[in-house]
């Protein structure tokens, strides 16, 4: 059975999140619901990472085995019909070897967050970003980012719901950044790592926008860290603003 991996983007908006879940919208259960489309038979997909309901990507990353030999070109573009009107692209789909796979194979993921200051709502960016109406400290953030960047045990930063066998992760880069964009002053957060924890991220804005905003300082977060209690994380950022920015390969199967 030849074997593809497909590069996905979607707006996570409409959906209870990447997992395939009984009666319910998902990304994983919509795109194996076309798969089945196209070759008569039930599929099951793989992805190189769950996103949250409300979560966005911009290149998920997963593979599928079908009965015959598709052109990569041909696959995508009929997976994408018969994906509509649904919030999902195949931008890209390559034939890999048997034992290629999407989430084991991947050494790195990448996710950026935004956060838009601005005090009138945002009609172009809602759903999109995170918007909050009043300024913050790009300095202080940066200041407070370096704090979690390294290997840590990270339990402060994950939701009590997290599977992972355990806390500690590598977290190899975390960068901040504004704009000044046409909806308002936008913070880009990107985070890069070989995998993060549930709500790891999510968890990490949250609180550096209290850093920001004055009400935490830089050492704060971390002293919140090496506590590793849970209780002592910041509010945890709404979903809407995170996006799977990447995954790679060693042997990109894309380029």
């Amino acid at each position: 059975m030849p074997r593809y991996a497909l590069k996905i983007e979607y707006n996570g908006a409409p959906f209870v999140g990447w997992q395939r879940q009984q009666s319910q919208l998902s990304v994983q259960g919509s795109i194996e619901r076309a798969l089945s489309q196209i070759e008569n038979n039930e599929h099951l997909i793989a992805g190189a990472g769950r996103t949250d309901a409300g979560v966005h990507a911009r290149s998920q990353v997963a593979h599928c085995d079908l009965n015959k030999k598709w052109d990569p070109f041909r696959l995508s573009e009929a997976l994408n019909f018969h994906l509509k009107p649904l919030p999902i692209a195949i931008i890209d789909c390559a034939l890999v070897d048997d034992d290629w796979h999407a989430r084991f194979s991947a050494v790195e993921r990448k996710y950026i967050f935004r956060l838009l200051v601005r005090r009138a709502p945002s009609t172009h960016e809602a759903g999109l970003v995170w918007q909050i109406s009043h300024s913050l400290d790009l300095s202080a953030m940066q200041e407070a980012s370096q704090y979690l960047v390294g290997k840590h045990d990270f339990t402060t930063f994950r939701s009590s719901m997290c599977q992972a066998k355990s806390p500690i992760k590598t977290l190899d880069e975390f960068k901040i950044e504004s704009s000044e964009g046409w909806s308002g002053t936008e913070f880009r957060f990107r985070l890069r790592a070989r995998s993060f924890l549930h709500n790891q991220v999510r968890s990490f804005v949250g609180t550096l926008e209290r850093v920001g905003s004055g009400s935490w300082s830089p050492a704060d977060v971390k002293k919140a860290l090496e506590a590793k209690d849970r209780s002592l994380c910041g509010p945890v950022s709404p979903p809407h603003g995170l996006y799977l920015s990447e995954v790679v390969y060693e042997n990109d199967p894309f380029s």
